[in-house]
């Protein structure tokens, strides 16, 4: 592999661990508009093994913006990103599938500010990601939930 091969390949995979956070970063932020601006045209997201539903940007944004509305706090942490380029539709290095797990701390929005319960969740995602004129870009998000877990409020962390 050549130098600029393999500058290209390192700049690729920053490229595409700076949009799976920004995708985090979204989602814990309730920044819905951000979170379109992530997908294709056509990109999907399905979470569906998290209670949830499978559908186009759009459709997942408006489902999640009401859903996380019960939490005060949420901070998603996408750890373990395995990346991998080129395994979409054989393609010539335009795709790339990330594979990355993740825990998900959020808390319950208590009345007048009391203390409320935790959701704690963790799981894997996987990405499929398209490379377009403004970037990469997400076509494809699965979350596939392995545990999740109610903390009382205050309860000490073991």
């Amino acid at each position: 592999m050549t130098q600029r091969a393999e500058f290209a390949t390192v700049r690729d995979r920053l490229a595409v661990d700076d949009l799976v956070t920004a995708y985090a970063v979204a989602v814990d932020d309730g920044d819905w508009a951000a979170y379109r601006r992530l997908f294709t045209a056509d990109g999907r997201a399905d979470y569906r093994s998290a209670g949830g539903i499978e559908g186009d940007a759009e459709r997942i944004a408006v489902w999640l913006a009401e859903s996380l509305a019960l939490f005060g706090m949420r901070q998603h942490l996408i750890v373990n990103r395995q990346v991998r380029f080129g395994a979409l539709e054989h393609d010539t290095g335009d795709t790339a599938r990330v594979r990355a797990d993740y825990l998900n701390p959020m808390r319950f929005a208590g009345p007048g500010g009391a203390a409320a319960p935790d959701l704690v969740c963790g799981g894997r995602y996987d990405f499929g990601l398209l490379r377009t004129t403004d970037g990469w870009r997400l076509r494809e998000v699965v979350v596939h939930e392995k545990w999740r877990e109610l903390r009382a409020a205050n309860a000490p962390v073991p």
